[in-house]
């Protein structure tokens, strides 16, 4: 999968600071408390992993971006939290911990290469957990998979930093509706009034599953009790995006 860098690091925490209320509600209703610590597998800068943590969640953290994990590490410090943070690939993932439950949120599951990509990756999250071994994760399929685009979709956004240096992201999204892919090409440059900064060119990769499939996906890794229902970022979705969760234990 794609590793972050600083400059969508520092986007994506201007752009999204906070998971919002109703998503940490779920999380919180949906999650053991008193059953041994908790693992986020692609934890990001920590979006949803500090507001747990206030709630008084024990949770360690995981992510293949260094750039996301330094982020994580100085919004920890700067609230006063603790969390053990560790950089490892996700498909691989190898820690000296086992944990009550885990979590992947906000279709970050989607960003790993196909099938073969999120099916090790369940398994390796799979082999950490002890009962009750709990398993939440949030997916999405775009509204391009139900009306695909004629050409890239092309996005400009722009977000305001601390220091008043802006970050522009222009992105061009490719939709591949038979192998169910979004390629996404991303350039981020940041200026200060009309200096030019950085740049930081990336491409990611996103894969869709239907609700089906990813039930199918959780059985093949060994997973079992798996139940559909209603995503908590529901509400905030696009057009004829659908966003869905799944409940499961390993």
């Amino acid at each position: 999968m794609t590793t972050y860098g600083a400059l969508c690091a520092l986007f994506y925490d201007a752009d999204k600071p906070q998971a919002p209320d109703a998503e940490v509600a779920w999380y919180a209703s949906r999650l053991p408390r008193d059953a041994g610590p908790l693992l986020e597998p692609m934890c990001g800068s920590g979006r949803l992993l500090l507001p747990l943590l206030r709630q008084g969640f024990g949770i360690h953290g995981v992510d293949t971006s260094a750039a996301m994990l330094a982020q994580c590490e100085a919004r920890l410090a700067a609230a006063g939290l603790t969390a053990p943070l560790f950089r490892q690939d996700i498909a691989a993932l190898n820690l000296p911990f086992r944990y009550a439950a885990a979590f992947v949120a906000a279709g970050s599951l989607q960003l790993l290469a196909g099938q073969g990509g999120a099916q090790a990756a369940l398994e390796r999250i799979r082999a950490h957990l002890v009962p009750p071994g709990v398993l939440l994760l949030d997916l999405f399929v775009p509204g391009g998979a139900v009306h695909p685009p004629g050409a890239p979709v092309v996005e400009v956004r722009t977000v305001t930093l601390a220091d008043a240096s802006r970050i522009v992201l222009r992105s061009e999204t490719f939709v591949d509706v038979d192998s169910r892919r979004l390629e996404m090409r991303c350039r981020y440059e940041r200026r200060a009034g009309t200096t030019h900064l950085a740049r930081e060119d990336e491409v990611i990769d996103l894969t869709w599953y239907e609700e089906d499939d990813i039930v199918a996906l959780l059985r093949d890794a060994g997973y079992h009790d798996i139940a559909v229902e209603p995503s908590p970022l529901s509400a905030a979705s696009d057009g004829d995006e659908r966003r869905f969760a799944v409940t499961a234990r390993g």
